[in-house]
C-alpha cells in the first residue's frame, strides 16, 4: 500500500506514460484527418456516452473499493483476535503450562504468516518453519490449506489444557470462541480472493471505455480542432485512469503497491504476541523507499 502524502510522480509517469502517448498517436491521426479529408461528427450522442460511462465506472470503482475495504477490516479483527487469544493464553494457563503459553503463540504468529502467504498465492513452508519446528508444524503442512490446519493444531493443543486441568471448560469455551473469529475473518478473506467481481463488471467497462477513447476526438475535432490531441488524450485517460483504479482495488491481497499491507499487519501480530509472553521482538516494518509499506 502506498502511504507516503506525497506523490510519487516517477511512478504515476510508469503507469500512464503508455496509455497516454497510445491516445495522443491516435488523436493526432485523428486531427490530421480532419483536415486533410474534413467531417462532422454529432457531440450529443458521445456526451451521452460519456455521461453513462462515467456513472458504470463509478459504481465499478466503488464495488472495488468495498472490496478492499472489506480485505482491510478483516485483517484488522485478525489482529484483534490474535492478541486476545495470546492474553488468554498467557492469563488462563498456569506456570507449569509455559512452554503451552509460547507454543499457542508461536502458531498464531505462523498462523498469520501461512495465511498472508496463501493470500498472495506464495509459498508458505518457508513462512511457517521460520515459527514452528518441523515436527510441530508437520500436521499443517500436510493439509492442502496450511493456515486452517494450523488452528486446528491450535484448538487441539486448548483441549489438550482442558484434559490437563490447567484450564476449565469455561475458559477453553472462551479460547474456542476467538479461534471461531478467527477462523470467520479467514473465511471472509479467502472469499475476497477466490470470488472475483462478475465478468460483466470487468468486461464491459475495459470494452466501452476503450470505445469511448477511440471515439472522443472524432467528437471532438471539429471543436477543439488542433487542440483535439491534447484536450481528448486527457479526457480519455480521466476515464482509463478510473477504470485502473477498480483494477488495482478489486484484489486486496495480489501482492502489489496498491494491496492491503499484509506484510506489516503479521509483523504487528508478530510484536504484539511475543512482547505479550515477554520475548524479543523484531522491529516494525516501514515503508520502502517508494513510500510504500508491504
Amino acid at each position: 500500500m502506498i502511504v507516503t502524502n506525497t506523490p510519487g510522480y516517477r511512478h504515476i509517469f510508469r503507469e500512464i506514460w503508455r496509455p497516454a502517448a497510445l491516445l495522443f498517436v491516435w488523436d493526432v491521426i485523428v486531427t490530421v484527418t480532419y483536415y486533410v479529408v474534413p467531417f462532422t461528427a454529432p457531440s450529443l450522442p458521445l456526451t451521452l456516452f460519456g455521461t453513462a460511462l462515467a456513472l458504470f465506472l463509478g459504481f465499478r470503482s466503488n464495488s472495488a473499493y468495498q472490496r478492499w475495504w472489506e480485505g482491510r477490516v478483516l485483517w484488522g479483527q485478525m489482529i484483534n483476535a490474535s492478541r486476545s487469544l495470546a492474553r488468554q493464553a498467557r492469563n488462563y494457563l498456569p506456570d507449569e503450562a509455559k512452554d503451552l503459553k509460547r507454543t499457542i503463540v508461536l502458531r498464531q504468529i505462523a498462523y498469520v504468516n501461512a495465511l498472508r502467504c496463501q493470500l498472495r498465492r506464495q509459498p508458505s513452508d518457508g513462512e511457517v518453519l521460520r515459527f514452528l519446528s518441523r515436527g510441530e508444524a508437520d500436521f499443517a503442512l500436510g493439509r492442502v490449506n496450511v493456515a486452517n490446519g494450523i488452528v486446528d493444531g491450535t484448538g487441539r493443543r486448548i483441549n489438550g489444557a482442558r484434559a490437563e486441568g490447567w484450564i476449565d471448560t469455561i475458559q477453553q469455551a472462551s479460547m474456542e470462541s476467538i479461534l471461531v473469529d478467527i477462523a470467520n475473518a479467514q473465511g471472509g478473506m479467502e472469499r475476497l480472493k477466490n470470488m472475483p467481481l462478475p465478468s460483466q463488471y470487468r468486461f464491459f467497462p475495459t470494452i466501452f471505455t476503450h470505445l469511448l477513447c477511440i471515439l472522443l476526438p472524432i467528437g471532438l475535432v471539429d471543436t477543439l480542432g488542433f487542440a483535439t490531441p491534447l484536450g481528448s488524450s486527457i479526457a480519455g485517460l480521466m476515464f482509463l485512469v478510473v477504470l485502473a483504479i477498480g483494477d488495482d482495488l478489486v484484489d486486496p491481497f495480489a501482492n502489489t503497491v496498491h494491496d492491503v499491507p499484509l506484510s506489516a499487519m503479521c509483523r504487528t501480530i508478530e510484536i504484539d504476541l511475543l512482547q505479550a509472553i515477554g520475548d524479543p521482538a523484531p522491529e516494525p516494518l516501514r515503508a520502502d523507499a517508494q513510500g510504500v509499506l508491504w
